[in-house]
């Protein structure tokens, strides 16, 4: 079980509000794994806190469908489904080609050497197994393209989704048995762009995140898949 350590405190923000984030943090990381329970007195002795700004916490986390309330049961950490992945994956999917094709037109030449040599430091983690510096070359790779389209909102719309992807990207990177195969995507993506090409650039996000998406359905959520295969209706 992963030790949260004691709380920083920061005397500018209110203590509830630190808990929050804290917690937030946690559950996001991967420290406090699904369907963990959430006990307030343990976790405000391990945050060195009281029970009050815990049970704030909670409730606003609730809120966020990031805790469930199991009625006579208490708080636990809520789960990610296949739905919620598939959900977020088909938006990503979408807004990464968007992006890329963007990019292609709009990266300047000194975001491009930055996007490749990202994309290097992420096959140096690889072949390291550094599964953390995976994670964090990862997201400073798409962060890259997204600022680099100049789009303001579409920037914004695809910060919506980084925590929600940031909870199963720990998950498939580390299980991830192919981790090569995005070494090859990310260079893909990295070529499109520096050559101009938003058609080619456009296609290769696209299939980026859908070989992602196929990735979890077969190896990580293969049972979420066959249950997905009988809900669908017969023709």
């Amino acid at each position: 079980m992963s030790r949260l350590g004691k709380l920083k405190i920061e005397n500018y923000k209110p203590l509830r509000e630190l808990v929050f984030q804290h917690l937030r943090e946690a559950i996001l990381e991967g420290k406090l794994e699904p369907g963990r329970r959430l006990m307030e007195m343990q976790l405000a002795e391990e945050l060195g806190v009281s029970r009050t700004p815990v049970r704030e916490a909670i409730r606003k986390l609730e809120l966020e469908g990031l805790v469930m309330m199991v009625p006579r049961k208490g708080a636990y950490v809520a789960d990610v489904s296949v739905r919620d992945v598939m959900e977020v994956l088909e938006i990503r999917g979408a807004l990464e080609g968007l992006a890329a094709s963007l990019a292609a037109d709009r990266m300047t030449e000194e975001q491009i050497e930055m996007l490749k040599t990202i994309a290097e430091e992420f096959k140096d983690c690889h072949l390291k197994q550094d599964t953390q510096g995976m994670i964090d070359k990862d997201i400073e790779f798409h962060e890259i393209i997204f600022l680099s389209t100049r789009n303001q909102k579409l920037y914004q719309v695809s910060q919506s989704l980084r925590e929600q992807i940031y909870r199963f990207r720990v998950k498939y990177i580390s299980e991830y048995s192919k981790s090569d195969e995005i070494v090859a995507e990310h260079r893909k993506i990295c070529e499109a762009i520096a050559e101009r090409d938003a058609e080619k650039a456009y296609v290769c996000g696209m299939e980026h995140i859908s070989s992602l998406a196929n990735h979890m359905m077969e190896q990580v959520w293969p049972a979420g898949k066959k249950k997905q295969r009988s809900q669908e209706p017969k023709r």
